[in-house]
């Protein structure tokens, strides 16, 4: 993603992305973003992941190797308000 450009994002990507730009360096799971921005207390965590990694495509330079919105293993996502922080 070229810096400085918009990008074009659902409404779902949106909240999902302000969502994690409010919790800043923050592990969230796939359960706690369910709840939060589907406001699913129940459901399907694949539902995350997809919507993590469409939103890896917008605003990643490389989604395959992320640098800002990131993977915990085991544990969720986070994103890492100093691109390259290492976990």
């Amino acid at each position: 993603m070229p810096a400085g450009r918009p990008i074009a994002v659902t409404l779902r990507e949106f909240d999902l992305l302000a969502y994690f730009l409010k919790n800043p360096n923050r592990v969230l799971s796939r359960e706690a973003l369910l709840a939060a921005i589907w406001g699913w207390d129940v459901g399907d965590p694949s539902t995350v992941t997809v919507h993590v990694r469409r939103l890896r495509e917008k605003v990643e330079r490389s989604p395959q190797t992320p640098t800002r919105l990131v993977t915990v293993w085991g544990r969720g996502y986070r994103w890492d308000s100093a691109e390259g922080r290492t976990p």
